[in-house]
């Protein structure tokens, strides 16, 4: 099975922000330090999960394990629903991506479990978009 753990990150709140994605493949290691647009950290989570979706859709693997430290993201998915109308574009096309995997599990861990991810996102903030 696939793991993948991702992060999203700001400087400042709103600030510019970057995804972080880590995906561990029966031991072969992929990381991806992705910059995004000035955006709250919420909104980076978001969109880390969008691009940690979209790499797994493209590499075609069918059964993801994702990983997140994001309360936020791991209760939209699992509830289908955000208060924040801001975010539901964003939940949208997420569970619109799921829906193309034969199976996906998403699981809230730590903060402390998910550095690696959180590294790739915080050194995406000071990348050239």
């Amino acid at each position: 099975m696939i793991e993948v753990y991702f992060d999203g990150a700001s400087a400042g709140n709103p600030g510019s922000s970057g995804a972080g994605i880590f995906i561990n493949e029966n031991g072969k290691v992929e990381r991806h330090s992705i910059p995004l647009e000035i955006m709250s950290n919420h909104e980076a989570e978001f969109h880390a999960f969008l691009f940690a979706l979209k790499i797994c859709r493209d590499k075609g693997y069918q059964t993801v394990s994702f990983r997140t430290d994001s309360e936020l993201v791991n209760r939209a998915v699992e509830k289908k629903f955000v208060k924040n109308p801001a975010f539901a574009p964003l939940l949208e096309k997420a569970l619109k991506l799921i829906a193309e995997f034969e199976l996906f599990f998403l699981k809230w861990i730590p903060s402390k479990e998910n550095k690696n991810a959180d590294e790739l996102a915080r050194a995406a903030i000071h990348q050239p978009r």
